[in-house]
């Protein structure tokens, strides 16, 4: 029983441990949630995006891009500029008096439509190559050194522990909601974002990624 159980607790870890750390992706999911608009959506997307990813790595395609030093290139110089890029974004933010969001916090009518949000969502996730860098390759290479009969039990661990994280943080963020009705919370917040993504890209441009023989 124990055997059994110990892949799956293996990979929860090892996914709740990359993913909970904030990135771009969740920034955005935790902005949304505030908001409360396409929730539903936006964690839908996400959970799904990152099955696909951490089954695709475990498969074989982290074990394939650790083995490629040029993708692994790719995906530690283009996720550190990603996420400056992004942290410019919540830093220009968290510098206007009005606090950027604040105003259309709850306000009927305001907000993105549904074709946005999706095509928000997709591009805050697909066009991150650090998404890619945690679920592909890390966890994908950890799932990969599974034992065969074992290697399903680790994606299903780990594709819990993303689901429930994205779970807890879209819907809970609501919660949180009053907080931020007043345009300090949101520069806050948005400074904060912006220091996170400045120090993981950073991490990313100062950290060799060691590829495969």
């Amino acid at each position: 029983m124990l055997s059994s159980i110990t892949p799956f607790l293996h990979g929860f870890g090892a996914g709740a441990g990359l993913i909970i750390a904030i990135g771009a992706q969740n920034a955005h999911v935790l902005r949304v949630g505030l908001l409360g608009r396409h929730v539903a959506l936006t964690v839908g997307t996400c959970i799904a995006i990152d099955v696909i990813a951490i089954a695709a790595g475990v498969a074989g395609m982290g074990a394939l891009i650790q083995g490629q030093p040029w993708l692994l290139a790719i995906a530690r110089w283009g996720g550190a500029a990603f996420l400056a890029w992004y942290g410019l974004g919540a830093l220009r933010r968290a510098l206007r008096p009005d606090g950027a969001l604040a105003a259309g916090l709850g306000a009927p009518g305001a907000g993105p439509t549904a074709r946005q949000a999706l095509a928000a969502v997709l591009a805050v996730s697909l066009l991150n190559p650090h998404m890619y860098l945690d679920t592909v390759v890390l966890l994908g290479a950890l799932g990969g050194q599974q034992p065969a009969g074992q290697q399903l039990r680790f994606t299903l661990g780990a594709t819990t522990a993303s689901t429930l994280w994205f779970l807890t943080l879209g819907l809970g963020a609501r919660r949180l909601a009053p907080w931020f009705a007043r345009p300090v919370a949101w520069r806050c917040l948005d400074a904060g974002i912006a220091a996170v993504m400045f120090s993981i890209a950073l991490f990313l441009a100062f950290t060799p990624l060691h590829s495969t023989p």
